[in-house]
């Protein structure tokens, strides 16, 4: 799960790295960015910067305990 979060937000990286400047699709992607990158959200409701690697990094830790904490639930669930 982890590596999801990585390859997420490196593809965004990627994506916003490569863009023009006149995007037509602005809010949809912007609204996508947020929704798939967590600490995105975090980041700009106290209005700090991050960097790309710090971005990844926190994100791929977001997904991992996303995915720990799914896949603990579940279990528990499966056994009652």
């Amino acid at each position: 799960m982890g590596s999801a979060g990585f390859l997420v937000t490196a593809s965004w990286a990627l994506y916003f790295a490569m863009r023009t400047k006149d995007n037509p699709i602005k809010p949809i992607v912007h609204t996508l960015g947020f929704l798939t990158q967590p600490v995105m959200l975090i980041a700009s409701y106290f209005h700090f910067g991050m960097s790309v690697y710090l971005v990844i990094l926190a994100n791929a830790a977001t997904y991992a305990l996303v995915g720990l904490i799914v896949e603990t639930l579940r279990q528990r669930l499966h056994h009652a």
